[in-house]
C-alpha cells in the first residue's frame, strides 16, 4: 500500500474533547519530512498552545521532535531524539521508558496519528500494536503510551479506514484517512478542514 505525498499544509478543527484548531506544514527533508505545526485549544476551561517541529525519516519513523507549550502557567520546551530503532533521548538524557517506540504522539495533535499508518502500511485485515512516546499538551510530560492498536479495515472509496484503540484511556474509534494518509475524521477529537 502506498500513500500520495502529503499536501503542503493541512488543518483540523478540534471537537468535543476540546475547542481548538491545528495547522501543519509539510516540507520534504532528506527523503523524509519536516512537519511544522501549531495547536491551540481550550480544554476544561484551560487554554494552551503547542508548537512542534517533527522530523520523520523516509519510513515516517520519528527521528526528532521539538515541542514548545504555552499556557497561563508559563512556557515549556522539550526535545525528543530517536535513533530510528526504538531508543530515545528526552532533553539530551536517555529515556529507557520509551524503548521500542518508533512514533511520537502529541496529545494536542490529530496529525501525529499519520505516523504509524504510514510506517506500518497495513494491508486490509491486518493490525498492529503501536507503543508511542506520548507528549501531554498541558505540561509536555513525555510518557510511554502502550496498548495503542491500529487495525486496517476495508477502504471506503479513496478513504482508508482504521479501527483505533487506546485502552489506557478507555477509548476506541474508527479513524478515516485521506489518500495522503492524514486523518480526515477522528471521532470525539478532530475533523479535517483543509
Amino acid at each position: 500500500m502506498t500513500f500520495a505525498p502529503p499536501p503542503e499544509t493541512a488543518a483540523w478543527r478540534h471537537l468535543d474533547a476540546r475547542t481548538g484548531f491545528e495547522v501543519v506544514y509539510f516540507r520534504p527533508q532528506h527523503g523524509g519530512h519536516r512537519i511544522e505545526g501549531c495547536t491551540t485549544a481550550v480544554e476544561e476551561g484551560v487554554t494552551w498552545a503547542v508548537d512542534y517541529v517533527i522530523d520523520v525519516d523516509p519510513s515516517w519513523t520519528t527521528r526528532r521532535a521539538e515541542i514548545t507549550g504555552r499556557s497561563a502557567a508559563g512556557s515549556r520546551r522539550t526535545t525528543l531524539e530517536a535513533d530510528g530503532t526504538g531508543r530515545w533521548r528526552v532533553d539530551g538524557a536517555p529515556a529507557p521508558h520509551l524503548d521500542g517506540c518508533l512514533d511520537v504522539d502529541l496529545e494536542s495533535s490529530a496529525m501525529t496519528n499519520a505516523f504509524p499508518v504510514h510506517r506500518l502500511r497495513l494491508a486490509v485485515g491486518a493490525g498492529s500494536p503501536v507503543p508511542a512516546a506520548y507528549v501531554r499538551a498541558a505540561d509536555l510530560t513525555v510518557e510511554r503510551l502502550d496498548q495503542q492498536h491500529y487495525a486496517r479495515i476495508a477502504d471506503d472509496g479513496p478513504h482508508r479506514r482504521y479501527d483505533y484503540a487506546a485502552p489506557v484511556f478507555g477509548f476506541a474509534c474508527r479513524l478515516v484517512y485521506d489518500e495522503s494518509g492524514l486523518v480526515l475524521d477522528y471521532p470525539g477529537l478532530a475533523v479535517r478542514v483543509l
